[in-house]
């Protein structure tokens, strides 16, 4: 059986909604599960290959979003929450008891600060975001995924519509280049 790309792409993917407005995550525990009320629906939702994104068991890739932070609050066992890597740009909140993430933040000076990343799976509310394209694809050899099955994984992806790429989205590119222009002074005339 070939291996899972993620739960949410293997079988096709199902449109979110634009009128969507949000709703509840919570971790994989079946007692008092860490909850997490987002106001907003994902943007830039995802699939990553990343060694640091939490997966589902058996899965290949994430399938990862942002939201505004301020559109995140932790409304139930938020003293089950750990930061999985205090040194990682993004600080992944990791149920302690199942070991789900349920929200990245990045606290320091960056191009995504102000933005919390989730994995809209771990909600059963419906109008999420559908992914948009796969990112850091070849990223997944790091783990352990020959090399030579790459080609037959970004079939994958093209068969289901989307596109992969080796970073991010080339508009996700743009803005973290942007941003370090602007850090060493570099002026634009629309921005």
């Amino acid at each position: 059986m070939a291996p899972s790309l993620h739960p949410l792409i293997d079988n096709g993917i199902n449109p979110g909604s634009s009128s969507f407005s949000g709703g509840k995550l919570q971790c994989h525990c079946t007692s008092d599960p860490v909850e997490v009320t987002v106001k907003s629906n994902v943007a830039h939702n995802h699939a990553c290959g990343c060694s640091k994104c939490w997966k589902p068991s058996g899965a290949l890739f994430s399938v990862v979003g942002v939201v505004p932070r301020d559109a995140l609050s932790v409304t139930a066992n938020a003293s089950k929450l750990v930061v999985v890597d205090k040194d990682a740009t993004i600080q992944r909140n990791a149920c302690k008891d199942c070991g789900v993430h349920l929200f990245g933040r990045i606290e320091k000076d960056h191009a995504f600060k102000g933005l919390d990343f989730i994995h809209v799976e771990l909600s059963n509310d419906k109008g999420w975001q559908e992914p948009q394209f796969a990112g850091f694809v070849s990223s997944i050899i790091e783990q352990g995924t020959d090399p030579k099955e790459l080609p037959a994984v970004r079939s994958k992806f093209q068969a289901v519509g989307l596109p992969t790429y080796d970073v991010l989205s080339p508009d996700l590119m743009d803005l973290i280049s942007t941003f370090t222009a602007q850090k060493a002074g570099i002026k634009f005339a629309n921005l």
